[in-house]
């Protein structure tokens, strides 16, 4: 069983239901077919900024960060026999304003970004 858990920092207006599902989805798609957990968080910009200094040293504001459990070297089964793949944090203000350029809807772009970063976590970037 795949879980995937969502919190929102704040009100925002995201059908949780919804991305929990298709990123359920897309991780079966791509080989997790095991059991599986991934947190999604959903904040604010002065979160995000602050993410971003603490954890990349960096002042920028990211749409999109992800974070693996801790970096192993070769295959470790977890002891609780589900694979903790991480967490994958979006900047709600940033995707919307995503969204009005792309004119696309909010919940499109905060899915596409979780799935971005959810791919980050399977250990595929940007360069590949």
């Amino acid at each position: 069983m795949i879980k995937v858990s969502i919190t929102k920092q704040s009100n925002y207006p995201v059908k949780a239901t919804v991305i929990k599902k298709k990123l359920a989805d897309f991780l079966a798609k791509n080989g997790i077919v095991s059991d599986a957990e991934i947190s999604v968080a959903i904040v604010g910009e002065t979160k995000m900024l602050e993410i971003g200094k603490k954890y990349l040293k960096d002042r920028k504001l990211h749409n999109v960060l992800s974070f693996t459990p801790t970096e192993v070297k070769g295959f470790v089964y977890p002891p609780d026999g589900t694979m903790h793949l991480g967490e994958v944090i979006i900047c709600y203000p940033e995707a919307l304003r995503e969204a009005k350029e792309e004119n696309v809807l909010i919940d499109e772009r905060v899915y596409e970004l979780t799935e971005h970063g959810t791919l980050h976590l399977l250990g595929i970037h940007h360069a590949e």
